[in-house]
């Protein structure tokens, strides 16, 4: 991607609440800065084939999931007033009720920021390869169906 600066994005295992407080208090000092919209997604327990989903086990191609994210952050930053762009996603096993994705966009004004965020998530899910294994509590599972 020529010189451009690849961000890893990846967190092994679950994102704690912690590091979530942390990174809103780490903008406190941006006093341009009038909203932040954060999305975080949460592994269900949800029944499949009569199966309480216990963990995902999360996987990615991800030189390629990085290089995609740039494009998509400068897509974002070119189409909404952004200040900020942070995006989070768990790799390896996040058991049911744990964040497996922090998105954080933050600008002058909150329509941007829920915008631009919107949009970030729904890029994610359809254009990253990131794929998610649905593990069961006999240790059987399932891969997650892609979004349509």
């Amino acid at each position: 991607m020529g010189d451009k600066k690849i961000k890893n994005i990846f967190v092994q295992g679950a994102i704690e609440p912690s590091f979530i407080a942390q990174a809103i208090d780490r903008h406190k000092t941006q006093r341009i800065i009038g909203a932040h919209n954060i999305f975080l997604g949460q592994v269900r327990s949800d029944i499949i084939k009569e199966k309480e989903v216990q963990a995902i086990d999360y996987t990615s191609y991800e030189e390629m999931a990085l290089e995609k994210m740039v494009q998509i952050r400068e897509d974002l930053f070119e189409k909404y007033n952004l200040t900020c762009l942070h995006v989070y996603h768990s790799l390896g096993r996040v058991q049911a009720g744990k964040i497996s994705l922090f998105v954080f966009a933050s600008s002058a004004h909150r329509k941007e920021a829920i915008r631009a965020s919107e949009e970030l998530v729904e890029r994610i899910k359809t254009e990253l390869p990131i794929w998610g294994k649905e593990v069961f509590a006999d240790q059987s599972f399932e891969w997650k169906k892609p979004i349509q």
